[in-house]
């Protein structure tokens, strides 16, 4: 017994040595780096949270803004997931999409898609495609024919980024923007990074018109 007693005793005291030995390797300069490394919030990061909490709930509170998608493209089936992603990006922003319509790139059909948004009571058309310099780009001349205002700030906004996002498309495109009843319609180019860039810009942009329309900025 006093043989195994004294075992168990030398097995603890090493036991305690191995500790202050693992304690004693410790960086005590690292720690205090990383101490240090923490940053407290200042103010402004509170003051930042605030807004957004208030901005979500400032478009809960609102009425939801209807959107109509208009693809202009010769091949729909190719293009049906540019409709899709705009819709889904439209939907982000708070916006109710009502339809994704497909119409041929003729004058006569992008004008008439147009008007049966507008006497629909929609408060966004967005036309993806059709903007460039081909032959077959008439979007911005179908869409100047039905706008009784024009709002260039929109397209060159939507121009503006889209050349800081190195998007050709977007930064070419000879799209407009304007209001039509009480409808908001805008032209996008219709690749996927200028729908990317953008709706991103867009949302905004859309609701202070709305809101100004309806004298509520």
């Amino acid at each position: 017994m006093p043989a195994q007693k004294a075992k168990e005793e030398s097995a603890d005291i090493n036991a305690d040595i191995g500790k202050v030995m693992a304690m004693s390797s410790v960086d005590h300069a690292q720690v205090d780096r990383l101490a240090e490394e923490i940053p407290e919030p200042d103010d402004s990061l509170f003051h930042s949270l605030d807004a957004q909490e208030r901005n979500r709930e400032q478009l809960s509170s609102e009425p939801p803004l209807h959107a109509m998608v208009v693809l202009v493209t010769d091949f729909p089936e190719e293009k049906a997931k540019n409709g899709e992603l705009v819709a889904e990006l439209l939907a982000e922003e708070g916006f109710l999409v009502d339809a994704v319509l497909s119409v041929e790139s003729r004058k006569s059909a992008i004008r008439k898609v147009i008007q049966t948004a507008v006497v629909g009571g929609a408060d966004l058309v967005v036309t993806i495609g059709g903007t460039g310099t081909g032959p077959r780009d008439k979007t911005p001349e179908a869409t100047r024919a039905e706008l009784d205002r024009k709002v260039p700030g929109i397209a060159e906004a939507l121009r503006s980024s889209g050349l800081a996002a190195n998007s050709l498309d977007a930064g070419l495109s000879r799209g407009v923007a304007g209001i039509s009843g009480s409808t908001v319609v805008v032209n996008i180019a219709g690749s996927r990074g200028a729908i990317r860039d953008g709706m991103a810009t867009l949302g905004p942009l859309v609701r202070h018109v709305v809101d100004d329309m309806n004298n509520r900025a």
